[in-house]
């Protein structure tokens, strides 16, 4: 006779198995979405222009979109306000893609936000890096396993700052129960083949690079194709065509949107300290999306950066036929 603990661990395993294979289904077809949070002139809350935002992103069909998280401002919001955000999405989504919420700080603080992501019926965790310290190996994998210890939903450990896994501890990582994966916003192309190698063939890896179009060939080298698109929140055109053409083997497309378009976005959101968010951020409004201004610390462009801003995506989206 079945126990009610090993029952309720065989329906956590299975519901965990249907998100890992969701996830991979969307990412071997479209890029991952990571939607902006919109706030309003004076810095509160927009819940009705992020949910028409959202239900925007979700029209491009995206892979799996992941609210609350960088891009949208995870350290930003209060409890109150992350519960809004993810339950807006959950509620947009209405269960056609995976919607993966940020969660992290300290492993104590992110609990508090997975149990909000779990009332709100979000299906996985992205666990952004913890705030400040430096830590050792065997800490980040401690804290990866207090958090999964404490919530019922799969988690994506994101490595990026402070947060380095070796390929050992990714290892370690893909041997707790409920850690299906990992995001790499480092770009060391040695340690993430080491890690991939590392890992069991069903623990995910995706490109979390902050404009991760320029590295995707590079990354798809080493075994890690899929990835996150900051374009996508504001021009998911100028995406889904870069996607089309890189996986069509279209390399004079690839190159030219590279060369013309991301190329000089990159160049131009390295000025300045936030602008990975900032820039994406000032070019939904551009295109009218009701999205609102950054909060601080983030600072919005300044009139010349937004000026060129503007021109170059204009030249990004008359590249793939569309309109500012």
């Amino acid at each position: 006779m079945t126990s009610v603990g090993t029952s309720a661990g065989t329906d956590t395993g299975a519901a965990r198995a249907a998100v890992v294979r969701r996830l991979r289904e969307g990412m071997a077809h479209s890029v991952l979405s990571f939607p902006l949070t919109s706030f309003r002139d004076d810095g509160s809350l927009d819940p009705d222009g992020h949910r028409a935002y959202v239900a925007e992103r979700l029209a491009t069909d995206p892979g799996a979109v992941f609210p609350a998280c960088g891009t949208g401002e995870f350290f930003s919001l209060d409890e109150d306000e992350y519960r809004q955000v993810v339950t807006l999405t959950v509620e947009e989504s209405a269960g056609r893609v995976p919607v993966v919420a940020g969660t992290g700080y300290g492993w104590a603080q992110a609990l508090r936000f997975a149990r909000i992501a779990e009332e709100a019926g979000a299906d996985a965790l992205l666990v952004m890096p913890h705030y400040l310290t430096a830590a050792p190996q065997d800490g980040l994998v401690a804290q990866m396993e207090r958090i999964a210890a404490g919530t019922r939903l799969p988690l994506i450990a994101y490595q990026r700052g402070q947060v380095a896994y070796t390929a050992e501890s990714v290892r370690r990582l893909a041997r707790v129960p409920g850690v299906i994966g990992l995001k790499d916003g480092h770009s060391d192309l040695d340690r993430l083949q080491r890690s991939v190698l590392a890992a069991p063939e069903d623990f995910l890896f995706f490109n979390g690079a902050a404009t991760a179009e320029v590295q995707a060939r590079a990354y798809a080298a080493v075994g890690v194709p899929a990835y996150s698109s900051a374009v996508h929140a504001f021009a998911p055109e100028i995406a889904n065509a870069f996607l089309a053409a890189l996986h069509g083997g279209d390399s004079g497309t690839v190159d030219k949107l590279l060369r013309d378009f991301y190329v000089p976005l990159v160049e131009l959101r390295d000025r300045v300290p936030g602008y990975a968010v900032s820039l994406v951020k000032a070019a939904a409004r551009l295109r009218g999306c009701p999205v609102g201004p950054v909060r601080a610390p983030l600072t919005d462009p300044s009139p010349a950066d937004l000026a060129e801003l503007k021109t170059l995506l204009t030249t990004g989206l008359d590249l793939v036929g569309a309109a500012l």
